[in-house]
C-alpha cells in the first residue's frame, strides 16, 4: 500500500472525521484580532471597570457618511438610559476611521472605538467589541443605518427594563418590511426557511442585524467565522431563551451592501452543515451552585 493511500485511510477512518471536514470553517476561523497599541486591553474574562446597563455594539466597514447620523440617533434614543456605544472599525479603507475619531472626540464618555489591524469580518468585529462591552445587555446594530435605534429603545423598555424572564438570552429583530431588491428578499426567505428547519432556532429572520443579547449569554458562545448568522441557534444551544420582536428596516443612506449572493450562499451552506453538527452535540452544563437562571429548568 502506498504511503498516500495509508495516509488517506488514516485520515478518514471514522464518520466523525467526515463531519470535521464539513466544519472546517469552525477550526479555520481566525481568533479575534489584537487591538491597536495604546487601546484598552479588556479581555473577555476581565472585570469591567465601569458597569453599565446597556452597550450598543456597532461594527463598521466602509460606512463613511452613515456613522454620524446613526450615532446621533442612538444618543437621542437612549436618553435616560445608562449606555455606552462600542464601535469596531473592521479595517475600513474610506473615511470611516476619521468619522469615528471625530465621534469619539465629541463624546469620549459614551463612545469606544476599536480598530482591526486587518479585515476579519463581522463576527470577529462583534467579538472584539464584546471584549470591551460593560453593559448587562448588548444591543447589536448594523453600521449602515438600516436598523432603527428607536426600535432599540422600545425593545429595551419592553424587555430589558422589566427583565421578567431572567433566562431570556436574545431578542431577535424581525423586519416588518424590506428595503432590498426582490431577489435579495427571496433568497433571504429561502435561507431563513432552510436554516429554521435544520436548526429549530425559534427565529424567522436571522439575517436581520438587530439583536439585543444578554451579555452573560453572549459570553457563553463559541467564536467562529460567520457565527453572527446563527446567534439564535447558538444562544438556544447554550440554554437561553430566544424571542422575536418586529423592527423596521430602513434604506441605507450611503454606500453599498457588502454581501454578495454567491459568496454568502457557498459559505452559508458549509456553515449550516457545521451548525447542524454543533447543535446536535449538546449544550452546556449548569451547576446547581451557580446563580444562573437556566438551572430552574
Amino acid at each position: 500500500m502506498s504511503a498516500l493511500a495509508a495516509m488517506s485511510m488514516q485520515t478518514f477512518q471514522a464518520p466523525a472525521d467526515m463531519l470535521d471536514v464539513l466544519t472546517f470553517r469552525f477550526a479555520a476561523a481566525p481568533s479575534p484580532p489584537r487591538l491597536l497599541q495604546g487601546q484598552l486591553a479588556l479581555g473577555p474574562d476581565s472585570q469591567p471597570s465601569q458597569r453599565r446597563a446597556l452597550s450598543v455594539l456597532i461594527p463598521f466597514f466602509n460606512e463613511a457618511g452613515n456613522i454620524h447620523p446613526l450615532l446621533d440617533e442612538v444618543h437621542a434614543a437612549m436618553v435616560g438610559v445608562d449606555y455606552e456605544i462600542v464601535c469596531v472599525n473592521d479595517c475600513s479603507s474610506d473615511a470611516t476611521a476619521a468619522e469615528l475619531a471625530a465621534a469619539l472626540a465629541a463624546n469620549p464618555d459614551r463612545i469606544k472605538v476599536l480598530t482591526h489591524r486587518q479585515r476579519r469580518g463581522k463576527s470577529a468585529a462583534l467579538f472584539t467589541g464584546l471584549r470591551h462591552c460593560v453593559g448587562d445587555w448588548v444591543q447589536l446594530l448594523d453600521g449602515d443605518g438600516q436598523n432603527d435605534p428607536a426600535d432599540a429603545r422600545r425593545i429595551w423598555d419592553l424587555v430589558a427594563v422589566t427583565d421578567e424572564n431572567p433566562a431570556l438570552g436574545i431578542v431577535c429583530g424581525k423586519r416588518t418590511s424590506r428595503n432590498d431588491s426582490g431577489f435579495k428578499w427571496l433568497q433571504s426567505r429561502i435561507a431563513n426557511g432552510v436554516r429554521r428547519f435544520c436548526l429549530r432556532d425559534d427565529a424567522t429572520d436571522t439575517g436581520c442585524g438587530f439583536k439585543l443579547i444578554r451579555r452573560r449569554a453572549f459570553q457563553d458562545l463559541p467564536y467562529f467565522a460567520a457565527m453572527h448568522r446563527f446567534l439564535p441557534a447558538l444562544v438556544k444551544r447554550a440554554g437561553w431563551d430566544v424571542r422575536e420582536e418586529a423592527v423596521a428596516d430602513r434604506q441605507r443612506r450611503h454606500g453599498v451592501s457588502k454581501y454578495g449572493f454567491l459568496g454568502r450562499f457557498g459559505a452559508g451552506l458549509v456553515d449550516l452543515f457545521g451548525m447542524m453538527w454543533l447543535v446536535r452535540r449538546g449544550g452546556y452544563g449548569v451547576a446547581v451552585e451557580w446563580d444562573d437562571p437556566r438551572k430552574q429548568r
